[in-house]
């Protein structure tokens, strides 16, 4: 999965497969998450929101979870 860079204070990268609907994030901390089941529609407001960090406490953190 290929990583894009953002600019964030609080992500550096996100990535996204359609195929499996699974996103990585990578935090300025350096860790990479993994989140499955993501529609398209909420990768593609991360990537254009103006604000990463907001977006991603708002409708990602604690949903997504890959078990």
């Amino acid at each position: 999965m290929d990583m894009i860079p953002v600019s964030s204070r609080a992500i550096t990268a996100i990535g996204y497969d359609p195929t499996t609907r699974r996103m990585k994030i990578r935090f300025q901390q350096g860790q990479t998450y993994d989140y499955c089941n993501v529609p398209q529609h909420v990768f593609d407001g991360l990537l254009h929101a103006g604000s990463k960090g907001t977006y991603y406490n708002d409708y990602i953190r604690d949903r997504y979870q890959c078990f």
